[in-house]
């Protein structure tokens, strides 16, 4: 019989007669009591595209789960949205978002005896926040991807009209123009196109082993993602006959696997703070160091975006990821006996698929990748003690020394690019925006759109203890630890400091003597103003360093 380990305690003898109405009147039948609970955590909402169609796919969901044997129940959780709050206070709530999401979904399906869970996210907090919440229930669960928006018919995306941005502050565009692609390029729904964090955690997820094979590269709106939907039913079945639990299939291999995958595919810098906070939430030891020794011998191969030519729905379709990961694996970069959700193991589910035809331009041959090692590079120097997450493809080359500019908020480094007040060779240094210091933790894909689009991507650089979107290209580097607030180097900072990023070595140096770091810091005034009450407070008061994931726990 089906596991049904928590639901009978709910609803199975006289005892339980009274939870047994409180569910009749939901619409639970006699019969429905003898089936296995499934929860099914909808991150649907209107305040994105990104989410705007998932309580549509969460109820292809339950029709699956229900016509499968199971009882399914759905429940929503909150989305928020990177892109509508990027550059404005909102946006310190986003991987705030990520915690919401993953105590939301362990409150209900704690609270309400769910012997399964499948969860539907779109945003990018939306997907490592369910399955950090999939993984502290340790509940058969399966992870569905809502999917990916198409570009526009002039290929333009929501990044471009970031980049435009810039493009007019710098007096190259006229205010029509910005505005024509703006009105075209972002046409719902779906989570942003390119190998941004969406597509990557997506993808990252699905190598995991916790979505079911295709799933983070199809379109939104594609009969592909229906039948996904379709199929989770009696796959959540299946994992419930065979008591298979997140425990079973993310393990440090499975990481391994995940962390390999989004190297090729040229994804975000935010996969190492989230794998990071996932594999926290499993139990697995997973450390910064690891995304160096598996970038060494991982070639990035995918000519996406943002710093290639493509979108994740031309990927998908020339058959998605599933393809690449096959050459992975024949290359011995992947570990095939890794249990997923199908019930297989992920070399059993790569079998039968076919490789990508010979006229594909996305993929890249290991004779000929876009960069023979990882673009995601972990840099550690007196900038960065505990480590820092540079994401540099070789195209801006591998080494940058400049004059620092440096400011304490993202509203004044925006401030100064867009007055045209950054030169070439200038290092930007946005601080006191890390997790403690926000508090959030805020993506800087405005001032990098903009340092982009006034053309400046191959001769300034950007450093912050904040975080970058998926969408950011060019000499950046995040997650810089121990942030601004918790008293790391880069507090100490001044206008004209030498720095030198080294992504050859793997440094971060702030070139100061010795003796005037001392005297700075001895001088240093934390600038942090952590608000008194609410949900950002709680999170700068519970939150651990960007280098360990930047946990709530």
């Amino acid at each position: 019989m089906t596991s049904r380990k928590y639901s009978k305690e709910l609803v199975d003898g006289p005892n339980q007669a009274a939870s047994r109405s409180m569910l009749r009147g939901v619409g639970f039948t006699s019969e429905d009591f003898t089936k296995p609970f499934v929860g099914i955590a909808s991150t649907g909402a209107k305040v994105t595209p990104c989410n705007m169609h998932i309580n549509q796919l969460a109820e292809v969901v339950e029709k699956s789960v229900d016509t499968s044997g199971g009882k399914g129940v759905l429940f929503n959780t909150i989305t928020v949205s990177d892109g509508i709050s990027m550059g404005t206070q909102g946006m310190k709530y986003s991987l705030v978002s990520r915690e919401v999401i993953a105590d939301s979904i362990e409150t209900v399906v704690g609270c309400l005896g769910y012997d399964g869970l499948i969860a539907i996210g779109g945003c990018d907090k939306n997907m490592p926040g369910c399955v950090i919440g999939m993984a502290r229930l340790n509940r058969p669960s399966i992870f569905i991807y809502g999917g990916s928006i198409r570009p526009s018919e002039e290929n333009t995306d929501y990044v471009t009209v970031c980049e435009k941005t810039g493009e007019f502050s710098k007096g190259d565009l006229p205010e029509a123009e910005l505005i024509h692609v703006e009105k075209i390029s972002v046409k719902g729904p779906g989570s942003c196109g390119g190998m941004y964090t969406a597509n990557t955690m997506a993808s990252a997820i699905e190598a995991l082993g916790m979505s079911l094979p295709g799933s983070s590269s199809q379109d939104a709106v594609s009969d592909d993602k229906q039948n996904d939907c379709k199929e989770a039913g009696l796959a959540i079945i299946n994992l419930l006959d065979k008591d298979i639990k997140p425990s079973d299939i993310m393990t440090k291999k499975a990481f391994e696997n995940a962390i390999t995958v989004v190297i090729s595919l040229g994804g975000s810098t935010n996969a190492v703070l989230h794998m990071l906070a996932m594999a926290y939430a499993i139990g697995v030891d997973l450390h910064l160091d690891d995304f160096t020794r598996i970038g060494k011998k991982t070639p990035v191969m995918a000519d996406l975006k943002p710093f290639g030519s493509h979108y994740m729905s031309e990927l998908n379709a020339n058959g998605g990821i599933q393809p690449l990961m096959k050459m992975l694996l024949k290359k011995g970069l992947l570990h095939g006996d890794c249990l997923t959700v199908t019930g297989k193991t992920l070399a059993e589910n790569l079998e039968s698929v076919q490789p990508y035809n010979d006229k594909q331009q996305i993929i890249k041959s290991f004779e000929n990748p876009i960069k023979e090692n990882s673009h995601l590079r972990i840099l550690y120097g007196n900038l960065a003690k505990e480590g820092a997450v540079a994401k540099i493809t070789g195209k801006e080359g591998t080494s940058f020394e400049g004059i620092a500019r440096v400011f304490n908020s993202e509203e004044d480094g925006v401030e100064a690019i867009l007055a045209k007040s950054i030169k070439p060779g200038d290092v930007v240094v946005i601080r006191y925006e890390g997790p403690k210091g926000g508090p959030g933790m805020r993506e800087m894909l405005k001032p990098t759109s903009a340092i982009m689009g006034q053309g400046l991507g191959n001769s300034v650089a950007f450093i912050t203890d904040g975080r970058f979107s998926g969408g950011t290209h060019g000499f950046v580097v995040g997650h810089i630890t121990p942030e601004a607030a918790d008293g790391g180097l880069i507090a100490i900072v001044e206008d004209g400091d030498t720095i030198l990023i080294d992504a050859e070595n793997d440094q971060l140096l702030l070139k100061v003597s010795e003796d005037e770091i001392a005297h700075r810091i001895s001088k240093w005034v934390n600038l942090t103003k952590t608000p008194e009450k609410g949900v950002l407070s709680k999170f700068a008061k519970s939150v651990k360093s960007a280098s360990l994931g930047a946990v709530t726990d």
